[in-house]
């Protein structure tokens, strides 16, 4: 969510400023928290148990790997195919962080399903805002309405209530984000659980990561395989995965998880996926097979990876205030943006190396709509139709990142 980051401190950390004459203000005791996973025993660490739930990396390549085997055994069972050279084509999406700029990334995907052009997707990858399209992206454009629906009809009442300046120093953030977590349970219901269960059984991943703060890793979460599982537990361990994906250090709280350990009870600490990678694919590590077989000349199945990245990709410029805040927003914000681009570009130096078809959408200088406060419904409404028109009329993809 690396626009909201940058806007967080111009704009008066989340729009609090004029809380601060107020005192301090109700829940701003400093919260507690339970005993952390020891650093020996963080790969063991499980929420529901399951060996597939989610992947600490760089430890987690192993099991990573095998479960991208086991999808794909499951995907040729699906399609009654014997070999995986018989595929027609292995297609991947990955959407990227971006708060509010996610109304991009929704827009586009509504415009590409109206040009009849999107395909069935075999990877969904989701951080931060891009968490919480991921989801509608992975069932198809039959969830369409509903996505529309998240970015459009969003007020900053469903996201976030501000708590007061003084929570930066007694609380754990600067605005509770309980409305955002009513958002995200009323649009994953049962209903659509049962839905990713079902392209989960149809071998199609869907991923979703998280940072775990106190480990300073990489959580990549197994929605698929969680919602699967069967466990009574898993609806609300989804529901807090896409929470803490999209949870933006100081300005929401942490999500904090229980988990067992070799039999012990900890509790981890999880933010926004964005503190470790804007947006991801697949680990360079997962291809070993695939070039070995272009290496010997064997068939491999045509691929194609679709990154939409909700943001810009071009500088911003702006005159700095020689103030402290205006000078720690603008180092995060061009920070954040460093690291976006990087990430698109590593996705694509990826997909070179292993010929991988590569595609690339984000937000061009022809979108000119600002806002004053985050998540305000006008902006998202515009950026939605921007998306949504250049998809449909046939988006025109990037096939690398801009220079």
């Amino acid at each position: 969510m690396e626009r909201f980051s940058g806007t967080l401190a111009r704009r008066g950390l989340l729009g609090l400023g004029g809380l601060a004459a107020a005192g301090v203000l109700p829940g701003c005791a400093a919260p507690g928290r339970s005993t952390a996973v020891p650093q020996a025993e963080v790969a063991q660490a499980s929420v529901l148990g399951l060996p597939n739930e989610r992947f600490l990396l760089p430890q987690g390549y192993g099991a990573m790997q095998a479960e991208f085997a086991a999808a794909v055994a499951r995907r040729l069972r699906h399609l009654g195919l014997r070999r995986l050279e018989q595929m027609p084509r292995y297609n991947m999406l990955a959407v990227s962080g971006g708060g509010e700029d996610g109304a991009f990334g929704a827009g586009l995907l509504c415009g590409w399903s109206a040009a009849g052009t999107r395909p069935t997707f075999e990877i969904v990858t989701g951080v931060s805002t891009g968490a919480l399209t991921a989801p509608f992206a992975y069932l198809g454009p039959a969830w369409d309405d509903a996505l529309k629906r998240v970015y459009t009809d969003i007020t900053p009442a469903d996201v976030l209530e501000p708590r007061g300046l003084l929570a930066a120093i007694l609380n754990d953030a600067m605005a509770d984000n309980a409305p955002l977590f009513r958002t995200i349970s009323r649009s994953l219901d049962d209903r659509m659980l049962a839905a990713i269960a079902q392209a989960h059984a149809e071998g199609r991943l869907l991923l979703v990561a998280t940072t775990n703060l106190d480990a300073q890793l990489p959580a990549i979460w197994n929605i698929g395989a969680i919602a699967a599982s069967g466990d009574p537990r898993a609806p609300d361990l989804i529901r807090r995965v896409l929470l803490a994906s999209a949870a933006i250090p100081g300005a929401f709280p942490p999500v904090m998880l229980d988990v067992e350990a070799n039999g012990q009870r900890y509790q981890e600490m999880h933010v926004d996926g964005g503190a470790v990678a804007q947006v991801f694919l697949y680990p360079r590590q997962l291809t070993d097979i695939r070039r070995d077989r272009q290496r010997r000349g064997l068939p491999v199945v045509p691929a194609s990876a679709y990154v939409i990245r909700n943001g810009r990709l071009d500088s911003s410029w702006a005159s700095v205030d020689r103030r402290t805040l205006s000078i720690a927003a603008r180092a995060i914000a061009t920070m954040i943006g460093a690291s976006g681009y990087n990430d698109v570009t590593r996705i694509w130096q990826n997909a070179e190396r292993d010929r991988i078809d590569f595609n690339l959408a984000y937000i061009g200088a022809d979108f000119t709509g600002t806002y004053t406060t985050p998540f305000e419904q006008a902006y998202m409404r515009a950026l939605f139709d921007y998306g949504f028109a250049r998809a449909a009329r046939g988006f025109d993809w990037a096939t690398q990142p801009p220079v």
